[in-house]
């Protein structure tokens, strides 16, 4: 299957949430090619952009086991490589 290149932002609102994000994201450790995290204190937000080179349904995959999580919003932006 072809690779795409995606940027994937990830808005943390629970706090709880953030360890479960985490432990996810380790599991997809291995199509992460950097990731930059940013506490917005001020906002109780923490914000997350991570790139990813991946299959599109493993892209698509990651960024809705993201979404579904209680207190964490993330959105996809992807082209073909």
């Amino acid at each position: 299957m072809e690779e795409k290149v995606a940027i994937i932002g990830i808005f943390i609102t629970d706090q709880d949430a953030a360890e479960k994000v985490n432990r996810l994201l380790h599991e997809y450790s291995d199509c992460i090619i950097g990731r930059m995290g940013i506490p917005y204190r001020e906002k109780s937000v923490n914000i997350i952009s991570i790139i990813v080179c991946a299959a599109q349904n493993r892209i698509s995959a990651l960024s809705g086991r993201l979404g579904r999580m209680e207190g964490v919003t993330a959105k996809a932006m992807q082209t073909q490589v």
